[in-house]
């Protein structure tokens, strides 16, 4: 048991209603999981309002109450919190609830529109591999040193995050590397976690469902910036436009790095082929496994916070030699009539543009290039004729299909994305609602030699229709549909 005066440490309060020296079980957002003696937190969402179910958490045991305004009803017995914010309070109280552990391990967090999943899984991969216990909050799944669990979120609630922190701490995990999404950001998820340092890989359109303006979406991302320690290094791609801004109002000790701008780490590429990269990075060569542009500025800021974190540079270089691509990002296989299938999660249109130009890059032109993408319902529809247009413009064939559709009708998804395509690319076009089908046709139209690339989903396993998940793996798939088309 908690006392609730120790897990309101440092929460900004407004007014108190009853006592604070009570004892506590455990704390909780939503009343459905309240039980005798918790603590019950009036989270304001998008779709429903922690104030209207805090009669239903008093009902089902609990016995104090975190709001930011009031009820009308007060029940004699209960102890009622106003505080400023309910998101940055529950931030604090599960902080204070798990003994603050972001303090006992080195955490660094990583940001921006593409990359986070790679640079953060590719870090836990590297300091395995030099022999730490290492922890991973990433959108893939959550990584306690060697244990698995799986992830829902990019950013989870703060309660997980810090039951997560703990138990790495409890198993004497000396870092963790953990993606840091805008919304985690915004809704105060990371408030009161201590890092050692903070990531801004690039900005580009996205989640515009959810921020009102562009303006808003980079100053949310500048926002974890702002609030790091002068303790901390904050590492940024100032190739991006936007790498400066996350820079301006910082303690944090400021480093840079590009490819095309003098910064602290630099990089060029000297060769990109499918089967790797050989990059000169600050004067010292490297050969890589991954491949592609974006993935050399994935493995620079990998390598200058590996250098910042206290690792020789070139025992870094070493370790990035034996690294191995994360599931769903750029993950390729070549069938037995030499057709390559490639699954990547580009879902954004900076991140398509960027694999189709990787491709176009490394291929000779000699075979056909065929792009299988949709877009995501109830989610940014601003991106969807951007990206058609991307996808028809730099494909030989491009074939409009369903993403996750959620609670949308596919077919308008679908006509939303073909309105980007220019006139010039209709006939390289094709529309097969069924994103089954549609990866069947394109291994039907696939010639030996030919690249396929199914973009948009990359590590996940499922396809989510009107609010059910239903099994889905385009790796699995494509790879059977292609041994069963070319025996």
């Amino acid at each position: 048991m908690k006392i609730l005066k120790d897990i309101l440490y440092r929460v900004a309060i407004e007014a108190v209603k009853g006592p604070t020296d009570i004892a506590i079980n455990k704390m909780d957002f939503d009343s459905r999981k309240i039980e005798v003696n918790d603590v019950f937190i009036a989270i304001r969402g998008s779709i429903s309002d922690g104030h209207d179910f805090i009669e239903k958490a008093i009902q089902q045991g609990a016995v104090a109450v975190i709001c930011d305004t009031f009820p009308e009803n007060i029940v004699i017995g209960i102890t009622y919190v106003q505080v400023k914010n309910t998101n940055s309070a529950l931030a604090f109280m599960a902080a204070n609830y798990f003994g603050d552990p972001s303090q006992n391990l080195k955490l660094v967090g990583i940001t921006g529109t593409n990359g986070k999943t790679t640079i953060a899984s590719l870090l836990y991969q590297l300091f395995k591999k030099a022999g730490f216990k290492v922890g991973l909050l990433s959108t893939v799944k959550i990584l306690v040193d060697d244990v698995e669990y799986k992830a829902t979120h990019t950013t989870p609630d703060s309660i997980t995050i810090n039951h997560y922190l703990k138990e790495m701490v409890k198993n004497g995990v000396e870092y963790c590397f953990m993606e840091v999404s805008s919304h985690g950001i915004h809704q105060k998820r990371t408030e009161a976690l201590h890092f050692v340092g903070g990531i801004f890989t690039n900005l580009s359109h996205d989640h515009l469902d959810y921020h009102p303006t562009f303006a808003e979406y980079r100053d949310v991302k500048k926002y974890f910036f702002d609030n790091l320690p002068k303790t901390a290094f904050a590492l940024s791609n100032i190739d991006d436009k936007n790498g400066q801004v996350m820079l301006q109002n910082t303690a944090a000790k400021k480093l840079t790095y590009a490819l095309k701008t003098y910064a602290d780490y630099k990089a060029q590429i000297l060769e990109n082929q499918l089967s790797g990269l050989l990059l000169k990075i600050n004067g010292d060569e490297v050969w890589v496994k991954l491949i592609g542009t974006f993935n050399a500025y994935n493995l620079l800021a990998i390598y200058g916070t590996a250098v910042e974190l206290g690792m020789e540079s070139l025992e870094v270089l070493r370790l990035l030699s034996d690294l191995e691509s994360v599931s769903g990002r750029f993950q390729f296989i070549v069938s037995a009539s030499n057709i390559t299938a490639i699954v990547d999660y580009a879902h954004t249109p900076d991140a398509l543009e960027n694999v189709l130009k990787t491709i176009n890059d490394i291929r000779t032109k000699n075979e056909q290039l065929i792009t299988v993408v949709g877009c995501g319902g109830n989610r940014d529809k601003a991106k969807r004729p951007i990206m058609a247009g991307i996808a028809s413009e730099l494909s030989d064939k491009a074939i409009f299909t369903s993403d996750n559709p959620r609670n949308e009708e596919p077919e308008v998804i679908i006509t939303e994305m073909e309105q980007g395509v220019a006139p010039q690319n209709y006939k390289k076009t094709l529309t097969i609602t069924d994103r089954k089908q549609a990866i069947k046709t394109a291994c039907q139209l696939a010639q030996p030699n030919d690249i396929i690339l199914i973009a948009g989903k990359g590590h996940e396993t499922y396809q989510e229709i009107n609010g059910v998940r239903h099994d889905f793996d385009d790796m699995k798939i494509v790879k059977e549909i292609l041994d069963q088309l070319h025996k």
